[in-house]
């Protein structure tokens, strides 16, 4: 069975519209700062998608375009009047940046409360401690989604995790392992350096690929009943397509979806999850920063 990314997306778009609409009623819009750098192609298309999706939301949403040689200073300067703006509750970075500028360094300057990636080691900090009123990584937290929607049992699962990214392995595995509703997992994280890595995988209930290599995971490495979310966007060599490429996985999907009890396609999985839960992080910042 296919687990719908988009379908679930538009449902938390829909609740997530429904929040704005009350958000409203109190004169009050939720507005997020979108930062690029550069004209990096894929950096422009999520950038606009970014802002097409609060669009339709009733999110106001601004670019703030940088050029390729934009100083760290600069940027420093640009995220401090962002900070201070009562107009926007959340700011969004866009990485990659350029080789001048020090991402990590980016990331904790952006005010923990307008920081709807959940990138800030405030943020990191409560996630791992169990505090809600923080912000979740957009992509771990759109997986959880996707596995609760589509009711997947989470609670007392062994949920093997392939990749330990700061973005995606490590909050994911910290967002599963939590003792609460809809986590209470047992965790395991594997990386490059796990020893007889398909021994660790096939004993998953729900797989996790987010190592970033095209089809890593190959049917000997699923267990029958399995439940595969795929985080990989990997472009590979294609002439039967007009653009001479194509996008796939981190996992071989035409051979693990036969065995799979449930897997996420890519594209179309995980994928639209992200702005989900990007815009419904930055409604709940506005609602934060507007409590009274």
């Amino acid at each position: 069975m296919l687990i719908d990314g988009k379908a679930i997306a538009e449902q938390i778009h829909a609740e997530t519209k429904a929040e704005v609409g009350k958000l409203a009623a109190r004169k009050v819009q939720p507005g997020l700062a979108l930062v690029r750098v550069g004209e990096d192609p894929a950096s422009v298309v999520y950038v606009g998608a970014k802002g097409k999706a609060c669009e339709r939301l009733g999110i106001h949403s601004q670019n703030f375009i940088l050029p390729e040689a934009t100083s760290q200073p600069e940027l420093l300067a640009l995220i401090d009047t962002l900070n201070k703006s009562p107009r926007f509750h959340g700011i969004l970075v866009q990485s990659p940046l350029p080789k001048q500028i020090n991402e990590e360094l980016i990331f904790q300057t952006v005010s923990p409360a307008k920081d709807v990636d959940g990138f800030h080691p405030i943020n990191v900090g409560k996630l791992l401690m169990g505090e809600t009123d923080g912000f979740w990584p957009c992509t771990p937290a759109g997986i959880q989604q996707l596995l609760i929607r589509s009711g997947v049992q989470i609670e007392g699962s062994h949920v093997v995790v392939v990749g330990r990214s700061n973005i995606v392995g490590k909050p994911v595995a910290a967002i599963l392992m939590q003792k609460a509703k809809h986590a209470d997992a047992t965790v395991t994280v594997c990386h490059s350096r796990t020893r007889n890595l398909p021994e660790v995988t096939r004993t998953a209930d729900i797989l996790v690929a987010a190592m970033g290599r095209p089809k890593a995971i190959t049917a000997d490495m699923v267990r029958d009943g399995a439940v595969v979310i795929d985080v990989g966007v990997n472009r590979i060599p294609d002439a039967s397509r007009p653009k001479g490429e194509r996008l796939v996985g981190d996992v071989d999907f035409d051979a693990v979806k036969e065995k799979a009890a449930k897997i996420t396609p890519v594209p179309g999985g995980v994928g639209p999850m992200t702005i989900a839960m990007l815009l419904h992080n930055t409604v709940q910042a506005c609602r934060q920063q507007t409590a009274r």
